[in-house]
């Protein structure tokens, strides 16, 4: 008789997400729920929220196409952008057959499971609230910026850290998760943080009411896939510490386990990304001040076409060694 599967819970959005995601799907034996940020605010996504009032749904249209078996056509049809209509210039086909099945079947889930049923999807995705709001920071110096993407690039070559994110309804006095992102954080074997932006694709969908309780009330390990590269306007001259204090912050609890990418990039790819500012991100996994925290400690990097991430096969290899380390013995 074959045991239950292993239920992995990922949080996140944009490539992050989409590179777990894609690595997770092939591994054998698990039950994969993917619960996505929802403030993304750039490009089509952003475009289709204001024009239509929907939820975005880019960082969803990701992670449809990463658990997809028929990945590699569904990446080229669904994002591919229109050209010469000019209303559908700069949409992508994706978030475009997203947007209508939602609006068909009355809601966005119900849009997300329709389109996940044409792509075999293997998993469930869950976007992490059904509200609509807006992402805002708040900086040091007291200023506030308002939308995903105007965080996420900011303008000139200075700018003061984000001291707080905080999510602003549109429609109603506050933003509620969306209730079955409860159900899957309560039975959930493993939760995975990341790999991701940390104030634009992380922390706001932990910042939901509701999430960070239900994540730390779950009686599955708290892992986190620390970032391989800091990001200007975000986490500028961030250590692995620093991920672990702010994200610790919000759970309210110590994280289990944090997966590291030891694996440093070359002299040369790390002078074009000093060039935007960013830089390699390091921690000891000796060090003692790291208590009861496993450090999941191994390559995952990949580097082709000059862009630094995770490599999705290393870090599912890394995922997989982790569940069959802490399986209890028969």
């Amino acid at each position: 008789m074959s045991s239950e599967p292993t239920k992995l819970v990922t949080l996140g959005g944009g490539s992050g997400q989409f590179a777990l995601l894609s690595g997770l799907r092939d591994l054998e034996g698990v039950d994969i729920t993917a619960v996505v940020s929802m403030v993304d605010s750039g490009g089509s996504t952003g475009r289709l929220r204001d024009e239509f009032g929907i939820l975005p749904p880019g960082d969803v249209l990701k992670c449809i196409v990463a658990l997809s078996p028929h990945r590699d056509v569904a990446r080229v049809l669904l994002l591919k952008r229109f050209i010469e209509d000019r209303r559908l210039k700069g949409h992508n086909a994706g978030n475009m057959l997203l947007t209508m099945l939602s609006r068909y079947a009355g809601s966005f889930p119900a849009g997300i499971q329709a389109l996940a049923e044409i792509l075999d999807v293997r998993g469930r995705i869950l976007p992490v609230t059904i509200d609509p709001g807006t992402l805002v920071a708040e900086l040091t110096d007291g200023t506030r910026i308002f939308g995903e993407k105007a965080i996420d690039v900011p303008r000139g070559t200075q700018r003061e850290k984000i001291r707080d994110v905080f999510l602003v309804p549109h429609h109603s006095e506050t933003i509620s998760v969306y209730p079955p992102v409860i159900d899957a954080a309560w039975w959930a074997d493993y939760i995975i943080i990341g790999p991701g932006d940390l104030f634009t694709s992380i922390i706001p969908g932990l910042i939901v009411p509701g999430v960070a309780e239900a994540f730390r009330k779950s009686r599955g390990k708290l892992l986190f896939v620390m970032n391989i590269m800091t990001k200007f306007g975000e986490t500028h001259h961030f250590t692995g510490p620093d991920f672990v204090n702010r994200l610790e912050d919000v759970f309210g609890r110590e994280l289990d386990g944090i997966i590291y990418n030891s694996a440093r990039p070359d002299e040369a790819l790390l002078a074009q990304y000093r060039q935007q500012k960013a830089e390699f991100v390091q921690l000891d996994p000796q060090d003692a001040g790291w208590g009861q925290r496993r450090i999941y400690s191994d390559d995952l990097l990949e580097t082709s076409g000059g862009i630094v991430r995770h490599d999705s096969r290393k870090l599912a290899g890394l995922i997989r060694r982790i569940i069959a380390e802490n399986r209890p013995s028969s």
